[in-house]
């Protein structure tokens, strides 16, 4: 019987991606078999290589064995072949199967240059919507006369048309800026935070300030570019390193670019032919709008992200990611990134590590983001030339599922999948996050039977019983357990760690409840966060599921200084498993960390 097993070392070491230059040695275990099998690889795009196997034996097992050298950055698919049509395939879960087809397995070859910076890799990120967390002071009046001032802070986001247009979508503001999270750092502090990730903090005409008005201007409603300097410095102080959110692929229509409703005069894209910022549009009677726009959307016209122009503005000496990065921010955070061609990415990584080495930037995909194909292309933003790292929407789906519906086999599967394949330097960095700006928050997706919301009428007015929350309570407290676990970083959206609830956006975009605090979830935030902080294991460490059931995990994080495990139990009966000879119980609905092993 032939036996392979990609994330077992055994049969494939180094485990998972490897830098370019790296020998890998393959083994295949062949007891009772008699035919040689043959290496079959071939680097994507490409034809592909057999490499004879030789015979050996080990442990008095009867193996099959070569190694060989990817010397090129990319995507690897390998098989086994047999002299007939038959070979042995991944089975799905890294093992090998031996039938006449099927799936091949995967390895990622990566930059032999690629690092990424060390102290966010122990750290907790924290994503802060600015116009919803803290105002340092209440405003009179807003800079512009169609923004809609909230002193209502524990009033519902406006989310649908009034009578006579009163209750405008997106117009609404409830004064949050930069000097309140100045204000708050030590809050943000005591939670153990290291990262703060701002949502769009530019010039803009919307308070999500994704339809850039002005790259170079704060929003005048968040503060001054001093402000922002002084928030970068006091972050400092308290040890915290800031990222900004660089949205890139568009700008706004009411835009001093575009300019589409005249706020900037008569010049910009959309009204003068001869405007020094029209080559970065695609104007064409082909469009719904007249303009290409992201997602068909007419706020958001978008931009040639390869029009040599617009390239020197956003990469250039002077441009705007050197602008913000020399004033103090860390990193940026890229919209869409999966949007956005890879050599425009790559230029942007040149200018980020220009201002620094320890400088950030981190994609946003919501898939594998190796083996993710776009822009009719497979792309190569994590292989060492682009992205740092990635916002890990597939652990996210991987946890959200099992607290929900449990299968903790699949669950293990999940997380290989991606652990196998993603870089390392990439995966100490990737956020694993569970709520954003973008999908409903957590304690509302894990508790409420219809998780992904009816209209927005039915949302609005949805609110967890007592009983709902207390139980919600568990299972984030469960769900967040295994993000300081997994490898990568955890990453808390603002008002998680006090049960904020809420659908999708609007609703999961509402002011910070001060007055509503629920302090347990924050404590028990922070003592997940200081126990992370404290055992390196989690920096890098190898990564071993010491149990999985239905209900429950165990997850060991280990080095060469020992190993800690983290357990969580989403049933409602307690789990009882044993590890290295020592006897364990996890309680129903609950999670622990130990160092005791």
């Amino acid at each position: 019987m032939y036996y392979f097993d990609s994330r077992n070392e055994i049969f494939k070491k180094p485990f998972g991606a490897v830098k370019e230059d790296t020998e890998i040695t393959f083994t295949v275990h062949a007891n009772g078999e008699s035919e040689a099998p043959s290496l079959c690889i071939r680097k994507d795009g490409e034809d592909a290589v057999t490499i004879p196997m030789s015979e050996c034996y080990t442990d008095n097992n009867k193996c099959y064995t070569t190694r060989c050298t990817l010397s090129r950055s990319g995507l690897y698919f390998y098989r086994f072949v047999f002299g007939d049509s038959t070979g042995l395939y991944n089975d799905g879960r890294g093992k090998g199967s031996l039938q006449n087809g099927g799936d091949w397995f995967i390895q990622t070859v990566y930059s032999k240059d690629f690092s990424t910076p060390d102290f966010y890799k122990n750290g907790l990120v924290y994503q802060i919507f600015p116009d919803r967390f803290y105002e340092s002071r209440e405003k009179e009046s807003l800079s512009y006369p169609e923004r809609h001032y909230r002193k209502d802070k524990d009033g519902l986001p406006f989310y649908r048309w009034g009578p006579r247009e009163s209750r405008p979508i997106t117009k609404d503001y409830y004064g949050g800026d930069l000097n309140g999270i100045a204000e708050k750092l030590p809050y943000l502090k005591s939670l153990g935070v290291t990262v703060i990730y701002l949502n769009p903090i530019f010039e803009s005409h919307s308070n999500h300030r994704y339809d850039t008005a002005d790259y170079m201007k704060i929003d005048p409603d968040l503060g001054t570019e001093e402000d922002f300097a002084s928030l970068c410095e006091k972050a400092h102080e308290h040890g915290i390193r800031i990222i900004l959110d660089g949205v890139f692929s568009h700008t706004g229509d009411d835009s001093i670019y575009f300019n589409k409703e005249k706020r900037y005069g008569d010049g910009g894209a959309y009204n003068d032919p001869n405007s020094p910022y029209r080559e970065w549009f695609d104007f064409n009677s082909r469009y719904k709008n007249g303009y290409r726009s992201w997602w068909d959307f007419p706020t958001m016209p978008e931009v040639d992200e390869n029009n040599p122009s617009y390239t020197e503005f956003i990469c250039g000496e002077n441009g705007v990611i050197a602008k913000w990065l020399n004033l103090g921010a860390d990193g940026f955070r890229l919209d869409v990134a999966d949007e956005l061609p890879d050599e425009f990415i790559e230029k942007i990584r040149q200018r980020v590590k220009a201002c620094g080495k320890d400088k950030l930037l981190v994609g946003e995909v919501w898939e594998d983001a190796v083996t993710k194909f776009s822009m009719g292309c497979r792309r190569t933003y994590l292989l060492g030339k682009g992205l740092d790292s990635v916002m890990n929407y597939p652990f996210r789906n991987a946890v959200i599922r099992f607290i929900r519906e449990g299968d903790g086999l699949r669950f293990c599967e999940d997380i290989f999948r991606i652990y196998e394949e993603y870089p390392k330097e990439a995966m100490d960095c990737a956020w694993n996050n569970l709520s954003t700006h973008d999908v409903p928050r957590a304690i509302t997706r894990l508790t409420s039977d219809n998780p992904d919301g009816g209209d927005r009428e039915w949302q609005a007015v949805q609110k967890l019983s007592k009983s709902e929350f207390l139980s919600g309570k568990q299972k984030l407290l469960c769900a967040y357990a295994l993000c300081f676990a997994l490898p990568g970083v955890p990453s808390l959206y603002y008002g998680d760690e006090i049960g904020m609830e809420g659908y999708k956006d609007p609703f999961n975009r509402a002011y910070f409840k001060w007055w509503d605090m629920h302090m347990s979830i924050a404590g028990e935030i922070r003592t997940m966060s200081l126990f992370r902080q404290y055992h390196n294991q989690f920096t890098g460490g190898g990564l071993y599921f010491a149990h999985a059931s239905h209900n429950a995990v165990a997850i060991v994080r280990y080095n060469g200084g020992g190993e800690v495990m983290v357990c969580v139990n989403r049933g409602d009966e307690a789990v009882n498993f044993e590890y290295k000879g020592r006897k364990y119980t996890v309680a129903p609905m609950s999670y622990f960390f130990t160092d005791h092993i």
